[in-house]
C-alpha cells in the first residue's frame, strides 16, 4: 500500500554510491583503444558511443567500468534523492518527465468523461498532487481501518482483519496470490507466500554482525517514532512487541539463496492440506471472502505457515492488534501528512539505502500512478513515445538474438544430443513481449476523485488485488504483463517461457535508432541475451519447453551445467564491496550467468549481423570495440555504500562494477577487442575462466 513510498521498480528502484575497489591484483598498464579521430564533439558521432563519457587515464584491460563512464560520473555525482546514477538511471528520470507531461495534461482538464483514461490519471495525479490536504488530513484517512483493528477481540476478528488488509495488498503475516501451476502451467492456482516483515529481509532479525544489530536498533526506534505519530499508546512497548512477533516470522522464513530455488518453494496442497497445515485459520471462509476460486495452493514456506499457526494460538491478540496497527501505519505513511512521509523516508530511504533527499512529489505520484494505473498510464505513454519503428527494430534484435542462442546450443561441447534437442525445443516455445501489452486492462470501474487521495489508492489498490485474484482457477492469459510499460526493465519468466521487454527500457542508452548495430547489440542486445539466458540459468533450466518444473537433462550433463554454474559463484564470492563484505555467489547466479550469456549471446549476434553488413569505425572505435563500451556504458552506475550493502544482502543482482567487468573477464572476445595482455586483471586465466552460455 505503500504507494507514495521511494519506487520500487526499476524505473524508480533504489539502488546504491563510490565504486568498490578492484579485487584484481595491480598490473602494469595496458595502453588504451586509439583516440576519437572522427571528432572532437562531446559526443563524438551520435551514432556511437559517448566518447565523452570515457575516462582516458584508465586502461580498459585494467577496469573497464572505470574506462567506459569514469569521465561522466566525476562529472554527474549522484543526486541527492537517488541511490544510484548513470545514464541509464538519468534516462529513467527523464522518463517520468515524459510522463508528467502526460499527467499535466490530463489534470489540467475537469471535463474528461467519468471513467476515461484521461479522467482517471488525471484526477489521481492531481489528487495525489495535492500536498496541502496531505497535511491538514494528518492520520485521519487510516484512523477508521485503526479503530477496526483496535475492535479485534478474538481469532475470528483477527482473521477477518487479516482478510482486509490483504484487500490492500498489505501482506501480513503471509500473503494469497496468482501464479501458474509449476506442474501443469497452462493452470493459474493460488499461492500462499510469507510475508509480514519490517526489515528488508530474515537476516536482519537473526544474524548478529553490526550492521544487522544496528538496523534491529534503528528499526525498533523508527517503529516507535511511527506508532507515536499515528497515536498508538506506548509506543515504546509496542514496538517490542513488534519485533518480537516479526523476529518468531522470520526465523521461520528461508533465506534469500533458499528462495532462489524453485523446488524448495513446490508445495501443492489440497485445501483438506492447507487447512491441516495451518488448523486455527478458516481457509474456506477466507476463499469465499476473498472471491477466490477453488484451486490447488502453492504454499511456498510451509514452515512459516506452521510458525504462523503457532503465533495465531500462542500470541496474545493484544500483540496481534500492535502489530497489524504497525503495518497498517508503515504501508500508509507516504500517503499521510509530512511527519509520515519524512520519518518513513528517514529510515527506509536515508537509513538503509543510504538517500540522501526525499524526491519531488510530483515524481513520487508519477511513480504511484505507474503503479496503480499503469497500464492506463502507460497507453498514453506508448501512444506518444513508442514509435511502430522502434518495436520493428527490437524485434529484429530479438529474432538475431534467439537465432545466437540456437547456434550456441549447437555449437557447446559439452552437452550430449538428447539434452541439446531438449534445449532447442525450450528454445523454440519463447514468447517475446515488446513494447506494450496488445489488449490493455479497463480500470474504467474504479472510482477516481480529484479530492480523496486516500480512497483513490484504496480502490486502486482492491481493484489491482481483486483482478490478480480472478486470474486463480482459470487458464493463464498470456496476454498479461508483468510490468508496466512505462518500466525501464525487462524480465524471464519460467512458468510462461516469455521474455518481456516494456517501451520503458527502449530508450537511450539502451537503445538508439541512430545507434550503430555495434552499440545496440552492446547494449540492449546484452540485455536480451540476458532475459534468453535466464531460461537456461540455474533456475530456469529446472523448467522445461512447457514452462513446467520439470528435469529435462541427462545426469552427466546436469552435473556438467552445475560444475560451471560453480565457477560463476566462486567468481563472485570474490568481488568485494569493502572489507568483510563480499557478494554471495549463489544468490547471484541466476543474474550473473544471465549477464555473462546475454554478453556471449549479443556478440555472437553481432558478428552475425556484421557478416551481412560491416558496421564502421566511430571515432577510433571498431565494431567489436563499440559493442564491449555500449554494455559498459548502459551498465555502469555510480552506486551509494548503503545500497551497495542492501543489494549484497539480498538483490541477486550484482552491482554494477562487477555486471560490467565479471562477465567480460571471461570473454577472449573482450580480450582480443583491446589488445589485453593474458596477465591483465581484465582477463581470466583460461584455467579459472567461467563460461555457461
Amino acid at each position: 500500500m505503500s504507494a507514495l513510498a521511494c519506487g520500487s521498480h526499476p524505473t524508480t528502484t533504489s539502488q546504491p554510491g563510490p565504486p568498490p575497489q578492484p579485487t584484481a591484483p595491480a598490473q602494469p598498464p595496458q595502453p588504451p583503444p586509439p583516440a576519437p579521430t572522427t571528432s572532437t564533439a562531446p559526443e563524438a558521432a551520435a551514432e556511437g558511443v559517448y566518447a565523452s563519457d570515457l575516462d582516458r587515464s584508465a586502461d580498459p584491460c585494467t577496469d573497464f567500468y572505470e574506462f567506459v563512464n569514469g569521465a561522466w560520473r566525476a562529472a554527474n555525482p549522484i543526486p541527492a534523492s537517488m541511490t544510484r546514477w548513470s545514464r541509464r538511471w538519468q534516462a529513467g528520470e527523464g522518463a517520468k518527465e515524459r510522463l508528467k507531461d502526460i499527467l499535466d495534461e490530463a489534470s489540467a482538464r475537469r471535463d474528461w468523461p467519468a471513467g476515461s483514461v484521461e479522467q482517471q490519471i488525471g484526477d489521481f495525479y492531481g489528487a495525489c498532487m495535492d500536498e496541502g490536504r496531505a497535511d491538514q488530513l494528518g492520520a485521519a484517512p487510516m484512523k477508521p481501518l485503526l479503530a477496526e483493528i483496535a475492535a479485534i477481540r478474538d481469532r475470528a476478528g483477527l482473521q477477518r482483519m487479516i482478510a482486509r488488509l490483504h484487500e490492500l495488498s498489505i501482506n501480513v503475516p503471509f500473503g494469497v496470490g496468482s501464479d501458474p501451476d509449476l506442474h501443469s502451467p497452462t493452470d493459474v492456482i493460488a499461492w500462499v507466500t510469507a510475508g509480514g516483515l519490517g526489515l528488508p529481509d530474515r537476516d536482519y532479525y537473526v544474524k548478529p554482525e553490526p550492521r544487522f544489530a544496528e538496523a534491529r536498533k534503528r528499526y525498533l526506534a523508527h517503529v516507535e517514532q511511527m506508532l507515536a505519530l499515528a497515536g498508538v499508546p506506548a509506543p515504546a512497548q509496542a514496538a517490542r512487541t513488534v519485533m518480537a512477533l516479526e523476529t518468531k516470522l522470520a526465523e521461520a522464513s528461508l533465506d534469500n539463496v533458499a528462495l532462489r530455488d524453485p523446488k524448495a518453494t513446490d508445495h501443492e496442497m489440497t485445501l483438506a492440506e492447507l487447512q491441516k497445515l495451518s488448523p486455527s485459520f478458516d481457509w474456506a471462509a477466507y476463499l469465499k471472502g476473498a472471491g477466490i476460486a477453488a484451486s490447488p495452493f502453492n504454499v511456498t514456506q510451509p514452515a512459516f505457515l506452521r510458525e504462523v499457526e503457532r503465533r495465531l494460538t500462542g500470541t496474545p491478540i493484544a500483540d496481534w492488534r500492535i502489530y497489524l496497527s504497525w503495518h497498517l501505519v508503515r504501508e500508509a505513511a507516504p500517503l499521510l501528512s509530512r511527519p509520515f512521509v519524512e520519518a518513513s523516508f528517514a529510515f527506509n530511504g536515508a537509513f538503509l539505502a543510504g538517500t540522501q533527499e526525499l524526491k519531488p512529489r510530483w515524481k513520487r505520484c508519477v511513480e504511484t500512478t505507474d503503479q496503480l494505473l499503469g497500464e492506463a498510464l502507460g497507453k498514453k505513454y506508448a501512444e506518444r513515445y513508442f514509435p511502430p519503428a522502434a518495436k520493428a527494430r527490437m524485434k529484429a534484435l530479438v529474432d538475431n538474438l534467439l537465432a545466437a542462442m540456437r547456434e550456441t546450443i549447437d555449437r557447446i561441447d559439452w552437452m550430449s544430443p538428447a539434452t541439446k534437442q531438449r534445449a532447442l525445443e525450450k528454445l523454440a516455445t519463447f514468447n517475446p513481449k515488446i513494447g506494450y501489452p496488445d489488449k490493455w486492462k479497463d480500470y474504467s470501474r474504479i472510482p477516481i476523485r480529484r479530492d480523496a487521495l486516500w480512497d483513490d489508492v484504496v480502490a486502486s489498490l482492491r481493484w489491482n488485488v481483486d483482478d490478480d485474484r480472478a486470474q486463480i482457477g482459470k487458464p493463464v492469459d498470456r496476454g498479461r504483463w508483468g510490468v508496466t510499460p512505462p518500466t525501464s526493465d525487462a524480465y524471464y519468466s519460467a512458468s510462461r517461457n516469455e521474455i518481456v521487454f516494456p517501451a520503458g527500457i527502449l530508450q537511450p542508452p539502451a537503445f538508439r535508432m541512430e545507434a550503430t548495430d555495434a552499440v545496440n547489440y552492446g547494449a540492449i542486445g546484452v540485455v536480451i541475451g540476458h532475459e534468453i539466458s535466464h531460461g537456461f540459468d540455474d533456475q530456469g533450466a529446472q523448467f522445461d519447453a512447457r514452462g513446467r518444473l520439470s528435469n529435462w537433462w541427462t545426469p552427466e550433463d546436469l552435473a556438467k551445467f552445475q560444475q560451471r554454474g560453480a565457477c560463476v559463484v566462486d567468481q563472485y564470492e570474490h568481488y568485494f564491496i569493502e572489507p568483510g563484505i563480499h557478494h554471495n555467489g549463489k544468490l547471484v547466479l541466476g543474474e550473473a550467468i544471465g549477464d555473462s550469456g546475454g554478453a556471449n549471446l549479443a556478440f555472437r549476434a553481432l558478428q552475425r549481423a556484421q557478416r551481412a553488413a560491416p558496421g564502421p569505425t566511430i571515432g577510433g572505435f571498431t565494431p567489436e570495440q563499440q559493442f564491449f563500451i555500449g554494455w559498459g556504458q548502459f551498465r555502469a552506475d555510480a552506486i551509494r555504500p548503503e545500497t551497495q550493502r542492501l543489494m549484497i544482502q539480498g538483490d541477486p543482482h550484482p552491482i554494477a562494477k562487477f555486471r560490467v567487468n565479471g562477465p567480460l573477464s571471461n570473454m577472449p572476445d573482450f580480450a582480443r577487442a583491446f589488445s589485453c595482455k593474458a596477465d591483465a586483471p581484465m582477463v581470466r586465466p583460461a584455467a579459472q575462466r567461467c563460461e555457461v552460455w
